[in-house]
């Protein structure tokens, strides 16, 4: 073997635990994402309330986002994982000990403070180790994998249910399943180098594009998962069936990820957001004028998930290509955190919209800020060379 050979086959092995990890992950948020909003759905409560309550894990993760990587760098990127896993599913259990908006809006809040941990420290180590000349790649299987973990994830409600204790249950299962493949590389993980006088604002400066994009593609991701049962709930179909069309949101992740993350290594990254974004924008658009009971309404939201999943690891790249060395942990912070603001404005901005103009608000309010992200997308292309 080649010692290029050998220096690329080391460091697809340096990511095989945060590939295996992350696939848990994502069935374990496709597990429990749906759980809370619609409960609160059944129970009566207003979406403007739902959307209120399902934010407040975006507060969470924001309010200790920044200090992730510091701790990540202090003791090491497994044992903050795994104390963030064993927490998050305490958490998860004490939701079958409460109940009403004000006591899941402190478990919520709780839940967004750890379980942004394993998402923002898994992508550090990502963006470490991987080669410039195959980081679009890897961070499209990154993201194929999390979208597989989450396409499940709903299938795994048809069996257990969406209401009552079990489910809650399950997802503290899965979340502690996360720790296996991450343990045995307890001592031998990449260090997570970080500055303690890191300043995220400079970071945004550096790349406004991809930080926009990260808020346009939380937004877009984030209501999906608060409001797509609900939105197909609203439009006459079963609670099961409506976690089926998320199933269908992240299959098409699952698909379209490759393709577009070879796209993103061979074409300008810049036009493939602004395509992507763009496309987004109009499958959004058009999920009103589609009957929820046509097998067509499972074509418009397989292609609108797999198309603005993609976004995430586009402008991903975009990020990872513009920092080096300790700039990667604050680059990737700042990122995650700019994505879960788009959720935190996002959820209740479109609850407020689909209780005053009913289910299109949601397409609405989605094709607003894809389009918006788009025009950025597409102003940066033709301004400047890749």
């Amino acid at each position: 073997m080649s010692p290029s050979s050998a220096t690329a086959a080391g460091s697809w092995r340096a990511l095989i635990p945060v590939f295996v990890a992350s696939a848990v992950t994502g069935l374990q948020a496709g597990v429990a994402l749906p759980l809370v909003p619609l409960t609160l759905e059944r129970q009566g409560f207003d979406k403007l309330t739902i959307g209120l309550v399902t934010a407040l894990w975006a507060i969470g993760m924001l309010a200790f986002g920044t200090r992730i990587p510091g701790f990540a760098s202090r003791f090491g990127a497994v044992p903050v994982i795994v104390t963030a896993a064993v927490t998050g599913a305490a958490i998860n259990v004490a939701y079958t000990l409460t109940s009403g908006p004000v006591a899941w809006g402190i478990l919520t809040l709780l839940h967004g403070i750890m379980g942004g941990v394993p998402w923002v420290v898994s992508e550090i180590w990502l963006n470490t180790v991987v080669e410039e000349s195959r980081r679009g790649r890897v961070i499209g299987i990154y993201a194929m994998l999390v979208a597989l973990g989450m396409a499940v994830g709903p299938l795994v409600l048809q069996v257990v249910g969406v209401y009552g204790p079990l489910p809650f249950i399950v997802s503290a299962a899965i979340g502690l399943s996360v720790m296996v493949p991450l343990l045995p590389y307890w001592r031998t993980a990449p260090r997570i180098r970080h500055s303690a006088d890191s300043n995220f604002a400079a970071v945004v400066r550096v790349a406004p594009l991809a930080m926009f994009c990260a808020f346009a593609c939380g937004l877009g991701e984030q209501v999906a998962f608060s409001f797509l049962p609900v939105y197909a709930v609203g439009a006459g179909v079963s609670g099961e069936t409506g976690t089926l069309w998320l199933s269908f949101f992240v299959i098409g992740n699952v698909v379209l990820q490759w393709p577009i993350g070879w796209l993103a290594d061979h074409a300008d990254r810049r036009a493939v957001l602004a395509g992507c974004t763009f496309a987004s924008a109009l499958l959004v658009g058009l999920l009103p004028f589609v009957p929820a009971h046509s097998p067509a309404v499972i074509g418009v939201v397989l292609l609108w998930g797999g198309i603005s999943f993609a976004i995430y690891p586009v402008a991903l790249a975009v990020l990872g290509q513009r920092m080096r060395g300790g700039d990667i942990a604050r680059a990737n912070t700042a990122f995650s955190l700019i994505y879960i603001l788009g959720g935190l404005i996002g959820r209740p901005a479109t609850g407020g919209a689909m209780d005053a103009f009913g289910e299109p608000g949601l397409g609405g309010t989605l094709a607003f800020f894809y389009l918006a992200a788009g025009v950025a997308a597409l102003v940066a292309w033709r301004r400047s060379p890749a």
